[in-house]
């Protein structure tokens, strides 16, 4: 009989079976871990601690460094324990916790990334309203609706996912608690599972793909318009980084979920969710503090020790 409750434990995916191999994958993880931990650890830092990074441009950075430190801690340090350990179980409660934390961090972006577009639509295009508009209150608001969102949507696909009796075995084809994964174990017709919440993801997708796509047009629309070279360059600046962030993102999410299942195969599964999953916790410290003189001083106050 089909019977969820036998199943105490899954079997994750194995990089490799000799054991210097897997030292390997533990030393590259806990390189990109580590990345990921001091790049968003100093974005954390030096917009709380520096009173002029106070403004909501920072704050949803720093709010967008929370989900990116919390995303990547929810599948890395599993991944590094197994190699080290030469395991790949996760009990059936961690693979549930897993699960929640990846889909509630990675929506949760999804729509922080949507409102951090509203703010540099009211910015650079309506810039008297601006701290009208973006308030203390309505940021705070803002940010809430994204991290709320994110927990909605995760409560909702786990509820629908392990609400189905699995029987088909426990074993994983990937490094991580994957719906997908977890359906093929089902012994139900689980393909009407899975139109539906590809059905919810891609409504939430095209949403914030839209918003995102209507807003950058009126923004580049706005720079266009800007008589001076240097203010073009100034607005273009404070942009392209999310413009750059978003991209990598939501084209990796959206290939991953929405991709047609005739070109699906375990190796481009396993590349696509490290590239959504893993990549952006690490390069997007990097992708804002590139070219932000602002971030680039206060990180120097931090190392310093002299904040004003």
């Amino acid at each position: 009989m089909c019977n969820s409750s036998s199943i105490t434990e899954f079997l994750l995916l194995a990089f490799a079976d000799t054991r210097e191999l897997q030292l390997l994958h533990f030393v590259l993880f806990l390189g990109i871990y580590l990345a990921a931990f001091l790049g968003n650890g100093v974005i954390i830092t030096v917009v709380a601690c520096d009173h002029r990074l106070h403004t909501p441009m920072y704050f949803f950075l720093l709010n967008l460094a929370l989900l990116d430190l919390g995303s990547i801690s929810t599948s890395v340090p599993k991944a590094m324990a197994n190699f080290l350990w030469d395991t790949r179980d996760i009990s059936y409660v961690g693979c549930v916790a897993q699960l929640f934390l990846i889909i509630f961090f990675n929506l949760a972006e999804l729509s922080l990334l949507t409102v951090m577009s509203y703010d540099r639509y009211v910015a650079i295009c309506q810039p008297l309203h601006y701290e009208t508009l973006l308030g203390t209150r309505a940021c705070a608001t803002m940010a809430a609706a994204a991290w709320g969102s994110g927990f909605l949507h995760a409560v909702l696909h786990i509820a629908n996912t392990f609400s189905l009796p699995l029987y088909n075995g426990n074993s994983l084809n990937q490094f991580f608690c994957e719906i997908p994964q977890i359906l093929k174990l089902s012994c139900s017709d689980s393909y009407l599972r899975e139109i539906h919440i590809t059905t919810v993801t891609a409504f939430l997708l095209l949403g914030c793909f839209v918003f995102i796509s209507l807003s950058y047009v009126q923004i580049f629309r706005a720079v266009l318009r800007i008589p001076s070279q240097q203010g073009r360059h100034k607005a273009f600046s404070t942009c392209l980084p999310h413009l750059a962030v978003v991209s990598l993102f939501m084209s990796t999410i959206i290939f991953a979920h929405l991709k047609p299942p005739s070109i699906s195969s375990p190796s481009l599964d396993l590349v696509l969710a490290l590239l959504y999953l893993v990549v952006p916790p690490v390069v997007n410290p990097f992708i804002y503090s590139m070219r932000n003189q602002k971030i680039k001083v206060a990180v120097w106050k931090v190392m310093s020790g002299c904040f004003s």
